[in-house]
């Protein structure tokens, strides 16, 4: 039977968890993933986990941070003046926003505290930092290069 390899288009289904079970994202209750396994269009460790499985097989892959969404990075977090928002935003922490950078990029951003002056943004994605567990089924190779 084919083994899924570089350059193969596949569909996948799975479930994503963290390390205590909290379920963060599944494709159970609609269409698998299709991707093409070596074009960086998901996670580094998702797609090593792949790699090698044949049609019909599953399997559960533990990945690290750094093959996931990498560290949670302390550049990454902003302290913002409460007077540089709307006088009708009440930020919570929580609450993901959107900010344009100086480049005129759109960034999302979480709250991550709030005082009486200030509030702290994280642009971290919010898995960085964390391992991740994946129950993955090869469900199809669509395509073999």
């Amino acid at each position: 039977m084919a083994q899924a390899k570089q350059g193969d288009t596949v569909k996948v289904h799975y479930t994503g968890k963290l390390e205590d079970g909290t379920v963060f994202d599944t494709s159970a209750d609609r269409e698998p993933i299709e991707f093409t396994l070596g074009d960086g269009q998901i996670i580094t460790g998702f797609e090593n986990a792949v790699l090698g499985m044949e049609e019909g097989e599953k399997k559960t892959a533990k990945v690290p941070s750094d093959e996931a969404y990498g560290p949670h990075r302390e550049d990454m977090m902003l302290r913002v003046g409460r007077d540089q928002f709307p006088p009708d935003l009440k930020p919570e922490v929580g609450q993901q926003l959107q900010m344009t950078q100086s480049n005129g990029q759109t960034l999302i951003v979480q709250v991550a505290e709030v005082d009486e002056s200030t509030v702290l943004l994280d642009a971290n994605h919010p898995l960085a930092g964390k391992d991740l567990i994946f129950d993955i089924e090869l469900v199809e190779i669509v395509k073999s290069e």
